[in-house]
């Protein structure tokens, strides 16, 4: 997908970039496929901000995702590619032969009329989903589970792609978009492919009120805060604050391990992302 830019008649649109939008080929969503979205601007259910720098941005509505694939060995159609507000890859709208429809994430070279399966038999093309024992080694995947039947938790961004390394027993080798190489139950669904909508990491917002418009508030540094409000404000002049780089509760932000040592899927882990 291309990247188009603007005359630049405002400062705003000057080094402003988008995505041409090539792929998409209907703008209404299925209708028994939406829900309500509720903006909680960075707070948890008792009011409180979780989130700093959260609020705002355009009303949108969640497109539910079929993220455990679990229609096997029934065919589909792709009959649609849509864009979703609520993430940045684009969807893709599937009608099986049982006449239910569901949206799945939409790789690259999936179009309009695609045939799309789920099982063992399904073919090795993008699409389509099969159990990690089933994939060959060095294929491209995507979307995919942890726990069997738990649905798809790992690659799930634009242009995001896991490569099936080896296979060890019950687990699946597995090099991650980090770098990390992780052991997976071989039970477990993956989708072939690599996740569309490439160029989305490309594009210039080109002006602060479009981040507000994806509900994203202003950054503020804390060194230039006063001290009631972070450990590293106050001071006469431009003052780094004096101490470790930390957030406005203490915690450490900088070479601080945050990861529990005795998380028990430690031993899964082959090579970890930071080396």
């Amino acid at each position: 997908m291309a990247l188009k830019k603007y005359k630049p008649y405002a400062p705003g649109r000057r080094q402003m970039t988008d995505l041409a939008n090539e792929e998409i080929t209907a703008n209404t969503p299925e209708k028994k496929l939406l829900k309500g979205k509720k903006n909680t601007g960075g707070r948890n259910n008792g009011g409180r901000i979780t989130t700093r720098f959260r609020g705002g941005g355009c009303k949108r509505k969640y497109r539910v995702i079929d993220f455990k694939r679990d229609k096997f060995d029934i065919p589909g159609t792709v009959k649609t590619i849509e864009y979703d507000p609520n993430r940045n890859a684009n969807i893709a709208l599937v009608a099986y032969a049982d006449g239910e429809k569901r949206y799945i994430l939409a790789p690259v070279k999936l179009k309009i009329g695609s045939k799309v399966l789920c099982g063992q038999e399904a073919e090795v093309k993008p699409g389509n989903a099969k159990k990690l024992k089933n994939i060959p080694v060095g294929i491209n995947i995507h979307n995919i589970e942890v726990n069997p039947g738990c649905g798809a938790k790992l690659v799930r961004s634009a242009g995001q792609t896991a490569v099936v390394r080896a296979k060890e027993g019950k687990y699946v080798q597995v090099k991650l978009p980090s770098g990390e190489i992780r052991m997976i139950n071989r039970e477990c669904l993956a989708t072939i492919g690599q996740i569309g909508n490439i160029e989305k990491q490309n594009i210039n917002l080109g002006k602060a009120g479009k981040k507000r418009y994806l509900g994203k508030r202003p950054h503020v540094r804390g060194v230039v805060m006063n001290p009631v409000d972070h450990p590293m404000g106050g001071g006469e002049g431009k003052s780094s604050g004096g101490g470790q780089p930390q957030s406005p509760w203490g915690q450490l932000s900088k070479g601080k391990k945050t990861r529990k040592k005795k998380k028990n899927t430690n031993k899964l882990i082959l090579v970890r992302r930071k080396k």
